[in-house]
């Protein structure tokens, strides 16, 4: 393992930023990187400014140890090219390279996942389920030329999130940089990666008749909320009672969908009539499943679709504990590129959290906040940069899954992990409506509190 005896100081103190650190180091290991640049544009022999170190600058900022492109160029070292060099290359970077740096990083973590034991439990045994759910970036400064008397929100670009409810990873990203392109446009990308035993769960926007029966076509699985207007059939069975779940009743039908072609694809259409409606005002929701009663009934399909939360969740946290909003950065290609590194930089969250399931179990890693992990990386990294020098990390470039997986339950196994649990809280209260002092501007909160101002 690491024999740096500084290392061990901060493993004592830190040992989460040491474990992120780690498996940064781990998960963007130079060669790998350079050899998917060179797969995607080319190989050429006058390239000085190479793709890891692009991603190297760019996961500083999107950590947030460096707060923009040019502070953190101004904090590296021995760099080959200029800063100006830097910014002329990131409005140029193929959104195919951000995309793939992704995979990358899921596949190679994946087995130290694995290796640790880290995964939690499949939400549907024998299949590898796959959420998914777009994103917009939002609008950034107007600093280009183009955009300067432009009264409107300028968007950067948005994308399609494929996640990996068990493992926590960022299996796939189709990047787009047309913000306002409709986010069907993109499923077609996602039908390209369905196989066998692959089930996508999806909102109704998805809800298509193409992507459906892509899916089928592919051998995939779907759970998708019905959209009220996507999708014709002809047959249907009557409904019949499926019992209850905790929220509401629920019942099912078979449909057969008409696609393209006259082709027909038979489905289940379950039903749940909620108890309390949803904050959209929705008392019944819909899902289509093309998964027999006897792989998944109607109450575990419901319970499945509310694991597509999961990716709303890894959004906000990407937008909160990561920075995958760069906002100086206005040109499509280079916002994209930042918001890829920060969920690749996301996968190496989920595999700390991994370890800490594999050393302590499930309940334990659901108490874990990122928050207070990236705290201590923000807090610690650059004293870890001065202390340590580059050359005591580059051994885990070369490690196995298992060498890997090994260090970081070793670290979890002596980490007091109660300094990086959640906030509890109780339950919501209903906000009060503000009828007070309505005709002011402003109040003196101090008053308030001494009873001065009633």
């Amino acid at each position: 393992m690491l024999l740096n005896r500084v290392i061990d100081r901060f493993l004592a103190r830190t040992p989460m930023a040491v474990a992120i650190r780690g498996t940064l180091e781990y998960a963007f290991a130079p060669e790998p990187l350079d050899a998917i640049f060179e797969a995607i544009v080319g190989d050429r022999d006058d390239r000085q400014l190479l793709f890891s170190t692009c991603v190297d600058l760019m996961g500083t900022v999107v950590t947030r140890v460096n707060r923009s492109m040019s502070a953190a160029y101004r904090a590296a070292e021995d760099m080959p090219v200029s800063l100006s060099a830097v910014y002329q290359r990131l409005p140029r970077m193929p959104l195919a390279a951000g995309r793939e740096l992704v995979r990358h990083t899921a596949e190679r973590l994946e087995p130290v996942v694995r290796a640790m034991n880290g995964a939690a439990a499949d939400p549907l045994p024998g299949y590898r389920t796959k959420v998914l759910d777009g994103n917009h970036l939002a609008h950034t400064p107007r600093r280009l030329k183009v955009l300067r008397d432009v009264a409107a929100g300028p968007l950067p670009g948005q994308s399609l999130v494929i996640r990996d409810p068990a493992r926590g990873l960022a299996r796939d990203v189709i990047p787009c940089a047309d913000g306002h392109a409709q986010e069907r446009s993109l499923l077609e990308a996602v039908i390209e990666t369905i196989r066998t035993k692959d089930l996508v769960i999806a909102d109704r926007n998805f809800c298509t008749t193409r992507f459906v029966f892509g899916i089928a076509a592919r051998g995939g699985s779907f759970v998708i909320r019905r959209h009220a207007a996507t999708l014709s059939w002809e047959k249907e069975s009557a409904w019949e009672s499926r019992g209850r779940t905790d929220t509401g009743g629920v019942e099912e039908q078979t449909i057969e969908l008409i696609g393209p072609g006259d082709t027909t694809l038979t489905v289940r259409r379950i039903r749940l009539t909620l108890d309390q409606p949803t904050r959209d005002g929705d008392q019944v929701i819909e899902w289509l499943t093309n998964r027999p009663a006897r792989a998944a009934t109607a109450a575990v399909v419901a319970k499945l679709y509310q694991g597509r939360w999961t990716v709303e969740a890894l959004f906000h946290r990407l937008t909160m504990v990561l920075g995958c909003e760069v906002d100086t950065l206005g040109y499509p290609p280079a916002a994209l590129f930042g918001f890829c590194v920060a969920l690749a930089a996301s996968n190496a969250y989920a595999t700390i959290r991994a370890a800490v399931r594999g050393e302590h179990g499930h309940e334990t890693a659901e108490t874990l906040s990122d928050f207070y992990v990236a705290a201590e990386l923000e807090r610690t990294v650059e004293g870890m940069n001065v202390a340590v020098p580059d050359e005591a990390w580059e051994p885990i470039a070369g490690w196995t899954a298992e060498e890997m997986g090994a260090w970081l339950r070793s670290i979890m196994r002596q980490a007091r992990l109660e300094r990086y649990e959640k906030a509890k809280r109780g339950p919501k209260k209903p906000k009060p409506r503000r009828t007070r002092f309505a005709a002011k501007k402003h109040v003196a909160t101090s008053r308030l509190i001494s009873g001065e101002q009633t």
